[in-house]
């Protein structure tokens, strides 16, 4: 898969790969359900969501649910309101 080849060769730790691995992991099983039935999208969506993880991530990423949340944010930007994506307010 693009995606996981795409995290596999960032310049992190091993342990700072280990939470990007699992913050992919834990946003896509949170989002896969949008792309049912659209098999051609899935691959391009995962690339999407494995570009928008290893944007917001850093060497001191240590936190899954803030780096997936903060990756599905930044998803939800070029996707729209199509996932179902919350922005957080800010006020």
């Amino acid at each position: 898969m693009k995606a996981r080849a795409l995290i596999s060769a960032a310049s992190y730790g091993p342990e700072t790969l280990k939470v990007i691995f699992q913050a992919f992991d834990v946003a896509w099983a949170e989002i896969a359900h949008h792309f049912e039935g659209h098999p051609t999208q899935v691959d391009a969506a995962r690339e999407r969501l494995a570009h928008a993880v290893l944007a917001v991530a850093d060497e001191h990423s240590k936190d899954v649910q803030a780096l997936k949340r903060t990756a599905l944010q930044v998803l939800g930007l070029s996707y729209g309101r199509t996932l179902g994506v919350r922005l957080p307010s800010t006020q």
